[in-house]
């Protein structure tokens, strides 16, 4: 690789990290490439970009942004690259689904929304809620109190029509 296709990856690399909400960094070490592409597939349906990029080109592009200094002690052998912007914990599940089915995709660290997270963490990072599910339960609860409101009005209503109904009934008898 010569240094002007260096450059040129250092360039985009640095573009998605700039442009990244949640940076997760993978190891890949014991997986095919039968496996490697079908992850790359769910990934892909959750709008996260999986790259395999030298640690070292990785490294130039992380100090060139200024961002996520503390993944430098983690660019140790064989390194995939998952940067997300849309739903910065969709890498997260993605990653702990196949982990907890093949022991062999481990997450080596993340960092989300600027928060650093040891690969350790898979777990908390998987049982995040995802922005739409935060947003969906945020409505529900503004809904609530409006249901609610509704709900006692159609009782009123409902109470009045069967006092009226009882009445009607004792002055037919």
């Amino acid at each position: 690789m010569n240094k002007n296709e260096k450059a040129e990856i250092i360039s985009e690399v640095k573009e998605m990290i700039e442009n990244a909400s949640a940076v997760y960094l993978t190891d890949f070490s014991k997986i095919n490439v039968a496996d490697i592409s079908n992850i790359r597939n769910e990934f892909r349906k959750e709008g996260v970009t999986y790259k395999v990029i030298k640690n070292t080109l990785f490294e130039r592009a992380m100090n060139e942004a200024g961002k996520f200094d503390k993944l430098t002690d983690h660019l140790v052998g064989m390194t995939g690259f998952a940067f997300s912007s849309a739903n910065p914990v969709a890498p997260a599940k993605i990653i702990k689904t196949y982990f907890d089915k093949n022991k062999k995709l481990s997450l080596k660290a993340a960092y989300i929304e600027g928060q650093f997270y040891d690969g350790k963490q898979l777990d908390v990072l998987a049982a995040l809620p995802s922005k739409a599910e935060i947003v969906s339960g945020i409505l529900g609860s503004l809904n609530a109190p409006a249901s609610g409101i509704v709900g006692v009005l159609n009782a009123v209503v409902r109470d009045l029509v069967s006092v009226i109904d009882e009445i009607s009934k004792k002055q037919a008898a």
